[in-house]
């Protein structure tokens, strides 16, 4: 089961909320039992954590409280990650981590992501972007190959657990199982 919190609506008073982190509802599902319980990692920091150090101890108190496993929210640099990686190490977060990866096929879709995720966009990428977004065609095989390259990275660097945000689109999905056919066997 993944545990997640949600995002607070605006305007929400926070005393209100029944569970103010994702950590509190992670320790009533394991009290009720029988679940593999996951939560979620961002890394490039949790929106609300005051610093990456503050954003590793609430994961630390996820784990505590009963996580068995993270998933990466989306990131489109893999370097991000494996630096992440190791300050859950030295943090002593022992935990498996599922790399969240997202297909971005859209022009319009990366800005609405990014506003909402904080995701840094490397050089290349926003390259692309402004090459093929006006082409939707051309920004979905390129979006496509793009997250195809990073995934054969994350394994190729010993990741092998992945996540592909398909958002709904069970194409974007498949097109990338047929580009990993030969690595995935």
């Amino acid at each position: 089961m993944l545990a997640l919190r949600g995002d607070i609506p605006a305007g929400a008073d926070i005393s209100k909320i029944h569970y103010r982190h994702a950590s509190e509802l992670i320790g009533e599902i394991v009290r009720f039992g029988g679940f593999c319980i996951g939560g979620a990692c961002y890394p490039e920091g949790h929106p609300e954590s005051a610093n990456a150090a503050a954003d590793i101890e609430g994961l630390k108190i996820k784990v505590e409280s009963g996580c068995e496993f993270l998933t990466t929210q989306m990131f489109f640099d893999n370097n991000i990650l494996y630096n992440f990686l190791y300050r859950l190490m030295w943090a002593g977060v022992n935990v498996p981590v599922v790399a969240g990866v997202m297909p971005v096929t859209a022009a319009a879709q990366i800005k609405r992501l990014c506003a909402i995720s904080s995701s840094a966009l490397p050089q290349r990428f926003i390259r692309i972007v402004d090459r093929y977004g006006d082409n939707p065609a051309a920004m979905k095989q390129a979006g496509i190959a793009y997250a195809t390259e990073q995934i054969i990275d994350l394994f190729a660097n010993g990741i092998n657990a992945v996540h592909v945000y398909s958002m709904n689109k069970p194409d974007v999905a498949r097109a990338i199982k047929q580009n990993l056919s030969e690595i995935l066997s």
